[in-house]
């Protein structure tokens, strides 16, 4: 007998050899329809494993992210099956499942569009209707690459060889075989809704040297209801899409001429310096000073603070009286020089310092997207010196104001804390001490977080913040990581209350992560309809008449003077047309004029977003107005 112990702690006794999903059954028949894995000792396997020595059992279903995982890349290879019936002379790369949904990369002799998808996908229901069981089997790496090569799958040998292990597993569904670590469904019928959704260029390995691949991108949902409904999502989310609405709202563009280098045009510099004016607000509130510290900075900076052996293929070089510089891809560098320009005591610190700064980042092309994904972007950093015995308040600090600030745009968030990467600075030690300092700051806020293990930055672990928008997607913005390594190659010191020197340790931290992502999220989160106080026009003025003129021309410089960005639309079309305009352009208000309103001095009001809210008096609505945009409501 084996003793099979359950996350409760509960443990049960069954015969050596038996099945995962016997015993699934055993806990529960509904557990057992639903269960896509599990995870035996650790270790996630197949719901037919045979289970033969004493060990911890988990289940997982859709509702877990590693359920998710497992049906989505098993989806991931009736695609590639479905492709290689179609196109036999096709070359499947690699096919992972990927935040709701998977993708395959692969290499077609011919053109393949967005309108193949159908085709693939209708190919890909059969191949689900044909309930094909999938088995898996360990053969040696020697065997694999016999086995791929007599297959002419050029892209898995390549892969195979580049792999330091004696065996590999390999799955098998019907003619189909794939070299894969697994775990899987137990049959192409255990997926019950699919869709495939785009097609783009991929580099095979993210190498601009390689060969271009036809990525094709799809998703997977255990209940077609839930496949219909993210689907809905995402045709809003297109028109919803920021770089559409940049362009038709004349906030931003990006050109062929700057790939990846935004250009903010008129409208979108009101909001982008809205949008900075309140960030300086907040951080006023909570003490903190700005700096500006320069985009160009010489070599051996980078080198002294880790960034050149970490981040060099990321980052512009140049060359200035035959000296090596760089362009900054972060701030923290210049952060740490403007500490050390002068001695320190204990009694300075926290010394909180803020930044708007410049970064330049070589991001990949195929990478780039609108404003979430650029090569030049202004971070809204901030440095914070303490001592050690001031870490756990300074991030709680972080997390209030943090709160602060998201609550204003009404963005709910989650919390990862994300712990030391096999490539890092400094000891295991000094890195248990500043996780658990993060740790610490958590508990005591009651806060919820989740565990990211191994995806800390270089030099610190991080709490990172994702934020919830209105169609319910999540963005990764603010993040806060604790460092005790870069005032150590820096020499930062501080005299303590002994009058000796000690060392000090730096918070890295970000608000909003970066202003342009921000715009972009913001303007996808409010569908362009931003709140009064961010909106670029505010209010538009809109005369019946040419009768009406003069009147209209009194109440926009009255609105002008209140400071209100507001204009006047005395264009000879229709007022119809012209409410249809203002409404089409996001304007928060209508301030509609006729004879009426000319003769009793009023306006009659009608708001973007609960239509005519009546006739008012100029003075009415300027209270109101003002009410709106000084509390951010929306």
């Amino acid at each position: 007998m084996i003793k099979v112990t359950l996350p409760n702690g509960d443990s049960r006794e069954y015969e050596k050899g038996t099945k995962a999903i016997d015993i699934i059954k055993d806990i529960s028949e509904g557990l057992a329809r639903n269960a896509i894995c599990v995870a035996i000792n650790d270790e996630n396997k197949e719901i037919n494993t045979l289970v033969n020595t004493d060990c911890t059992f988990k289940v997982f279903t859709f509702a877990d992210e590693l359920g998710k995982e497992v049906y989505r890349h098993t989806t991931s290879h009736i695609l590639a099956q479905a492709v290689k019936r179609l196109y036999p002379n096709a070359e499947v790369a690699i096919g992972p499942a990927i935040k709701d949904g998977f993708y395959y990369d692969i290499e077609f002799n011919c053109e393949f569009t967005q309108e193949d998808l159908a085709v693939v996908e209708a190919e890909m229901n059969k191949i689900i209707k044909e309930n094909l069981p999938i088995t898996r089997d360990v053969i040696s790496k020697a065997e694999g690459v016999k086995l791929f090569t007599s297959r002419g799958e050029k892209y898995k040998i390549e892969i195979m060889r580049d792999l330091d292990v004696e065996s590999v597993s390999i799955y098998t569904q019907g003619e189909y075989i794939d070299m894969c670590r697994g775990p899987h469904l137990t049959s192409t019928g255990k997926v019950k809704a699919v869709k495939l959704l785009s097609v783009a260029g991929a580099y095979w390995r993210g190498d601009v040297k390689n060969k271009m691949l036809t990525r094709i991108y799809g998703t997977a949902f255990d209940k077609k209801s839930d496949l219909d409904a993210y689907v809905l999502m995402l045709e809003e989310a297109k028109k919803r899409d920021h770089r559409k609405l940049g362009r038709e709202l004349d906030l931003f563009d990006l050109f062929d001429e700057g790939p990846g280098f935004p250009f903010y045009l008129p409208k979108g510099m009101i909001l982008k310096n809205k949008l900075i004016e309140f960030w300086r607000e907040e951080h006023l509130k909570d003490d903190y000073k700005e700096i500006s510290t320069p985009i160009i900075l010489n070599q051996e900076l980078w080198h002294r603070s880790g960034h050149w052996d970490h981040y060099k293929d990321n980052m512009y070089t140049l060359k200035i009286d035959d000296e090596d510089y760089a362009i900054k891809p972060m701030n923290c560098p210049g952060g740490m020089l403007v500490y050390k320009r002068r001695p320190h005591s204990y009694r300075d610190l926290p010394d909180r310092m803020a930044e708007l700064g410049l970064v330049h980042r070589h991001e990949l092309s195929g990478a780039l997207h609108g404003l979430m994904r650029v090569r030049c972007f202004t971070q809204d950093d901030a440095h914070i010196f303490m001592t050690k015995e001031q870490l756990v308040d300074e991030v709680c600090n972080v997390i209030k104001l943090i709160d602060r600030v998201y609550s204003v745009f009404g963005f709910s968030y989650h919390m990862e804390l994300s712990t030391m990467p096999e490539d890092h600075l400094g000891t295991e030690q000094e890195w248990e001490q500043a996780t658990n300092a993060l740790r610490v700051a958590l508990e005591q806020l009651g806060r919820d977080y989740v565990i990211n293990e191994g995806d800390g930055a270089f030099y610190g672990p991080k709490i990172d913040f994702h934020l919830k928008d209105s169609l319910g997607r999540t963005w990764q913005c603010g993040t806060i990581q604790a460092d005790f390594q870069l005032p150590e190659r820096f020499d930062l010191t501080y005299v303590g209350a002994d009058g000796e020197k000690h060392r000090p340790c730096t918070i890295h931290r970000t608000v909003l992560g970066s202003i342009e992502r921000f715009i972009a999220i913001l303007t996808e989160h409010f569908a362009g309809a931003f709140p009064l106080w961010l909106s670029p026009v505010q209010m538009r003025v809109l005369p019946i008449s040419e009768n009406n003129y003069v009147y209209a021309q009194r109440v926009q410089d009255m609105l002008v003077k209140a400071g209100f960005r507001s204009e006047l639309d005395n264009r000879n079309e229709k007022i119809g047309y012209r409410i249809r305009e203002a409404q089409l352009q996001k304007i928060p208000y209508m301030l509609v004029v006729g004879d009426k309103e000319q003769e009793d001095g009023t306006l009659s009001v009608r708001q973007r977003k609960n239509g005519d809210l009546g006739v008012k008096t100029i003075e009415q609505f300027i209270q109101l107005a003002r009410e709106e945009e000084v509390n951010k409501l929306y």
